[in-house]
């Protein structure tokens, strides 16, 4: 139990986890896919082969783009790509490093199919049984048949053809050793490539570059999410200050005569309390063009100067009209 608690908190702890979490699951999906998945083979020469590589191609293009559209990268790369420079430059450097982190992730699902059809071998007899040499096997002669129909029928076993006969179990085994070898070569492909990659990158790449950019790919990341994050506190607060004003409206008007107090404390508490969760936003007009800003001219990363905050200026007058005091 504490080893899952670990495992879930990994996956939490940010968006590239929760990116490998996404990857593996659909991995683990398509593999169950497969498993339940019946295959019946037409067992008609002219079908069979195109049957077989649509089952074989079709479900991994749809892994592919599922990655793609469920993996987080996918939109901090668009947006980086997309926006205006405005006051900060784009950094080709992390597109590409967000687009190769993006890919990456969204073939594995499709790999995991391959390799698991190639490895189970059901797919391959289908599709290329016609093509296996049946003066290999001791082919039966006594059906009528033409030779590429029987050959079509050996994923078939509940032919009657193959009845007491073990044609269709040979060739089914000659044509399955040949889909695990493929399957075995290109697992050890892609293990001997991915091990070549981590030796061999650090030798011709500058690791401070990668630092650099790997920094900056995550500062993109948090730097959206933190955004949405306060967007929706701020939604939700202009949203409430809007009703409570709405149902005030509603109120009919009442004139109280009261003498000045010589300080309202608690008033000016709330008042600033509020001010300080709307960031001073409080008209449409105001949200449309801070939204706009955002996206035509992000803030420069350079966080020493202090922003500007306009600090609220309460005067106060008498019955007359004239200035008492102000208060900053």
């Amino acid at each position: 139990m504490d080893r899952l608690k670990l495992v879930l908190q990994y996956f939490q702890s940010n968006s590239e986890s929760i990116s490998n979490g996404i990857c593996i699951i659909l991995a683990l999906v398509s593999v169950k896919l497969y498993t339940s998945f019946d295959f019946n083979c037409p067992c008609l020469p002219q079908y069979n082969k195109l049957y077989s590589l649509g089952v074989m191609i079709v479900p991994p293009i749809i892994f592919f783009f599922l990655g793609v559209l469920v993996n987080r990268h996918t939109g901090v790369m668009m947006d980086e790509w997309m926006r205006p420079a405005g006051n900060r430059p784009k950094n080709p450097a992390v597109v590409k490093y967000l687009f190769s982190a993006m890919i990456q992730r969204a073939l594995l699902a499709p790999m995991v199919w391959i390799l698991v059809t190639l490895l189970d071998g059901k797919i391959f007899i289908c599709a290329f049984s016609v093509s296996v040499d049946p003066a290999l096997f001791s082919a039966p002669n006594n059906t009528g048949l033409d030779m590429i129909k029987i050959m079509a029928k050996v994923p078939c076993k509940e032919d009657v053809i193959f009845r007491n006969s073990s044609f269709r179990k040979a060739v089914s085994r000659y044509v399955r050793c040949y889909s695990q070898a493929v399957g075995w070569s290109i697992l050890l492909f892609l293990i001997l490539m991915g091990a070549l990659g981590r030796l061999v990158k650090p030798c011709f790449d500058d690791h401070a570059k990668f630092l650099q950019t790997r920094y900056w790919s995550n500062y993109l990341d948090v730097e959206q999410r933190l955004f949405d994050e306060t967007c929706v506190l701020h939604a939700r607060d202009f949203a409430r200050k809007c009703v409570v004003q709405f149902f005030e409206d509603m109120r009919e008007d009442t004139i109280l005569h009261l003498p000045h107090p010589p300080f309202i404390p608690v008033l000016r508490e709330d008042w600033e309390d509020e001010e300080e969760r709307l960031h001073g936003i409080t008209k449409q007009e105001q949200v449309d063009q801070l939204l706009d800003k955002w996206y035509y001219s992000k803030p420069e990363l350079d966080v020493t100067r202090f922003a500007y905050k306009p600090q609220p200026c309460v005067t106060w007058e008498d019955h007359e009209g004239r200035t008492l005091y102000s208060d900053l």
